[in-house]
C-alpha cells in the first residue's frame, strides 16, 4: 500500500457511494424518486463493501415521473405505486448511519446529491450533516485533459462496462463506486494524493448543513 491506502486504513473511513434519480418540477427543486447507496471501506486487504441500500419513493403530485424520466431510466408511473414515501425512504437510510463510525459520501457531480439531500434533511438530518467527496474534481486530478468529466466518459477510461440499466440508481452506484476505488488506486500508484486530508482539499465537498449560516449585513 501506498500513503493514500495507508492513510485510509488509519482513517477507518467509510465511503458511501450514494446516487438518486429524481424528477424535475418547474418552480421546485429536484425530487427524489429512487435512492441507491453502497458503503466501502479500505482494509489492509483491500475495498470491502460494509452496506447497501436501495428504494423508491414516492414522488409528491406536483412532480410526477414524466416520459423524460422514463425514457432515461425506464420507470413509470406504475412503479411507484406501493413505494414509500421520502420520509420512509430516506428516514430508513439514515438510520443506517451510526455514530460509531465516519463517513464521507462520494457521487459523481456531488453538487447534485448534495442539493437533493439538503432539501429533503428533514427526513434524514445526519444524511445531510455528512460531507462529499465529487468524483469529477477527483477524476480531473489524476486524469487532466479529458474532452469531458461525465460518468459515461469515465467509465471508458478505466475501461468499466457500461451497464444495462444506466440511470437507475442501484446501477449507477455500483458503476460510480468502479470509478472512485479505480482512482483511488491510481492515485495511490503514481503518489498522486498523499492522504485522506489532500484528498478532501482536492475533490471534498462541504455539506449544505454544515456551512455557516450568512448573516444580515446589518444586524437590527
Amino acid at each position: 500500500m501506498g500513503n493514500l491506502h495507508d492513510d485510509l486504513v488509519r482513517q477507518q473511513m467509510t465511503f458511501v457511494i450514494i446516487d438518486f434519480e429524481a424528477t424535475t418540477p418547474v418552480g421546485h427543486p429536484p425530487q427524489p424518486i429512487e435512492v441507491a447507496a453502497l458503503a466501502l471501506r479500505y482494509t489492509n486487504d483491500g475495498w470491502a463493501e460494509s452496506g447497501r441500500s436501495t428504494s423508491l419513493i414516492q414522488p409528491p403530485a406536483f412532480a410526477p415521473v414524466t416520459w423524460a424520466n422514463t425514457a432515461q431510466s425506464g420507470l413509470t408511473p406504475g412503479h411507484f405505486t406501493t413505494a414509500p414515501t421520502p420520509a420512509e425512504a430516506l428516514g430508513a437510510l439514515d438510520r443506517r448511519f451510526t455514530g460509531q463510525s465516519r463517513y464521507l459520501l462520494v457521487a459523481q457531480h456531488a453538487t447534485t446529491e448534495a442539493n437533493i439531500i439538503h432539501h429533503q434533511r428533514e427526513h434524514c438530518p445526519t444524511l445531510a450533516r455528512i460531507d462529499l467527496i465529487d468524483t469529477i474534481p477527483l477524476a480531473k486530478h489524476i486524469f487532466p485533459g479529458l474532452a469531458n468529466y461525465k460518468l459515461d466518459t469515465l467509465l471508458a477510461q478505466l475501461s468499466i462496462a457500461h451497464p444495462a440499466d444506466r440511470h437507475r440508481a442501484t446501477a449507477d452506484v455500483a458503476v460510480t463506486a468502479q470509478v472512485f476505488t479505480d482512482l483511488i488506486n491510481i492515485a495511490d500508484r503514481g503518489r498522486a494524493i498523499g492522504g485522506l486530508t489532500e484528498l478532501v482539499t482536492i475533490a471534498g465537498r462541504t455539506a449544505k448543513a454544515n456551512q455557516p449560516t450568512q448573516q444580515h449585513l446589518f444586524e437590527p
